[in-house]
């Protein structure tokens, strides 16, 4: 089973499953997270949708390097959870299931293509509550404690 965070799905509400690829990504005592300033300013594991026809793969190394502007190696499924959110950006409701990767960043290649992105370095030991949600802050606390 597939945990759940954040609010229960709503009654009588249409939901649009989007599945998604986010990743933890340590160097040196620190994590590499994306600071999105749209629609809410938050911090985030970078990552996002996987467009269609993509691999969960593919779509990981794209996000990351979208979002942070660096390339990732080694990575390695650890898990995934569901979240029910307004997603504003879109115009819908969805089931995000998000399934969460580790992974090492090995090269900077320049600032994040993704507008609105700004690539974040936090000690490993605040990275956990500096996350926006309350499924990227249990990944991260299980993975860098």
């Amino acid at each position: 089973m597939i945990p759940r965070y954040d609010a229960p799905p709503e009654r009588d509400r249409r939901y649009v499953l989007r599945p998604g690829v986010y990743a933890v990504l340590p160097r040196d005592g620190r994590v590499l997270l994306t600071h999105q300033a749209e629609p809410t300013p938050e911090i985030q594991l970078p990552g996002g949708g996987i467009d269609p026809g993509e691999s969960p793969l593919a779509a990981l190394y794209r996000e990351v390097r979208e979002e942070t502007g660096w390339t990732i190696a080694a990575p390695r499924r650890v898990g995934a959870f569901r979240r029910f959110t307004w997603m504003p950006e879109y115009g819908i409701h969805a089931e995000k299931l998000c399934t969460i990767y580790v992974a090492r960043p090995i090269r900077h290649l320049g600032p994040p293509s993704e507008p609105g992105h700004t690539a974040v370095w936090v000690d490993a030991g605040d990275a956990p509550e500096a996350l926006a949600n309350p499924g990227d802050r249990a990944f991260a606390a299980r993975l860098l404690s």
